[in-house]
């Protein structure tokens, strides 16, 4: 491995990229959200900011306001904590516990302004945002309030594995049950987030869980992609959303499948993430305009879902990371090829070059569809996550080529 990559990197352009990420987070992305977001008057945060980050909607949704809790959290565990950040981190932690939940931690999806419920518990990204926030909040001040509400929101996560949305899902039982990536999709991630604090057997076991449920049953060997749905008796679905594929989502999920592999030193299973990630790109990457297309139907049948051609940023922003970090532990030269044609598209299309923060969605031709940096689904998460992740993946990388 170090002789391939110092055949294609000198310290002088690793350093650059390494630089190149840390300046984009830490100078424009973090403040943008440390000026902008936090709502000094009824606590947490606003996430639907203008270009210029301009608030034009003052509703909060949950999932957002974890997702900022965790990452300004993150950001103190990791990097030391500065003050201004532990600060931003309790203006979300204080408020969710006051008005988030419907009582004993099940997690409204929005809220007013004030802290009034507008949609009630049906999203299990609102429990698993909040988990995770409250997990790294803990490893940041030590308080015990904080690693109490992970604990109990897990075992929320938990019950409603087998139906997230609980009472609240509409599909009619027994008609066509079906089953859903999302849920073991972020519990590859979010065990790793809140293990110190959940009893070892219980993260191994749900690690097991995890892990078959995406590499043994949602990846199809006869696709060579990983289906968005199943019938719950685990075969496919040939029906809209049985032939679902979601490329960001599977190359998310193959980043978070190799930090689970580096944490169980198991080679077999990066290779073989490594590779479904491969084989997703080359199907979901737009031949003619370059992108990923966010839907896909496994069959090239028409698409229901009608915004299925935009290019979305953390569709880019995490099918980066997965290939810089497949480059890393694998020394593939696809993953490489990969790596320098998604940074190259992400940061020539989603970096707003007049203002901080980046541009989330884009039509199929990488034209700017929308100039919000922040809304109902796009928060403080995917772009300052990307960027961190990257620098460090980046920073290993020079280490493995200086040894």
């Amino acid at each position: 491995l170090k002789n391939n990559l110092n055949e294609r990197y000198t310290m002088k352009n690793i350093d650059a990229l390494i630089q190149q990420y840390h300046d984009e987070l830490h100078n424009r992305v973090l403040p943008f959200w440390l000026e902008h977001s936090q709502d000094k008057e009824f606590g947490g945060y606003f996430t639907c900011l203008d270009r210029d980050g301009s608030v034009f909607d003052t509703d909060k949704f949950m999932w957002l306001q974890g997702r900022e809790v965790w990452l300004f959290s993150m950001m103190c565990n990791k990097e030391g904590v500065r003050p201004e950040g532990l600060e931003c981190a309790r203006q979300g932690a204080e408020l969710m516990p006051r008005y988030g939940h419907a009582g004993d931690y099940n997690w409204y999806f929005a809220l007013t302004r004030d802290g009034k419920p507008l949609v009630d518990p049906y999203n299990i990204f609102s429990y698993t945002f909040a988990a995770m926030a409250f997990a790294q909040l803990h490893k940041a001040t030590g308080e015990e309030r904080y690693a109490e509400a992970t604990r109990r929101t897990f075992q929320h996560i938990m019950e409603r594995w087998d139906n997230p949305k609980a009472r609240w899902n509409k599909a009619h039982a027994g008609s066509r049950d079906m089953r859903a990536l999302a849920p073991s999709m972020i519990l590859c991630n979010l065990l790793l987030e809140i293990e110190h604090l959940i009893e070892p057997q219980l993260v191994e076991e749900s690690i097991e869980k995890a892990l078959g449920d995406v590499m043994n049953d949602f990846y199809r060997p006869e696709l060579g992609l990983v289906v968005e749905h199943m019938n719950a008796d685990g075969t496919l679905s040939d029906t809209f959303d049985g032939r679902l594929i979601n490329p960001g989502h599977t190359l998310e999920t193959m980043w978070f499948v190799m930090d689970l592999a580096r944490r169980r030193g198991d080679e077999e299973l990066i290779r073989k993430a490594v590779e479904i990630g491969l084989n997703t790109l080359e199907f979901g990457w737009d031949k003619e305009h370059g992108g990923i297309f966010y839907f896909m139907d496994s069959k090239g049948a028409p698409m229901q879902k009608l915004e299925w051609d935009q290019k979305l940023w953390w569709v880019h922003i995490e099918s980066t990371i997965a290939m810089l970090e497949g480059y890393l532990l694998t020394g593939d030269e696809r993953c490489k090829e990969w790596f320098e044609k998604l940074h190259d598209y992400t940061w020539s299309h989603f970096r707003d070059e007049e203002h901080p923060e980046w541009f989330g969605y884009l039509n199929r031709r990488g034209e700017v569809l929308l100039t919000l940096k922040g809304g109902k689904w796009k928060g403080c998460f995917h772009v300052p996550r990307g960027l961190y992740k990257c620098e460090c993946l980046l920073k290993e990388l020079k280490q493995k080529m200086e040894k």
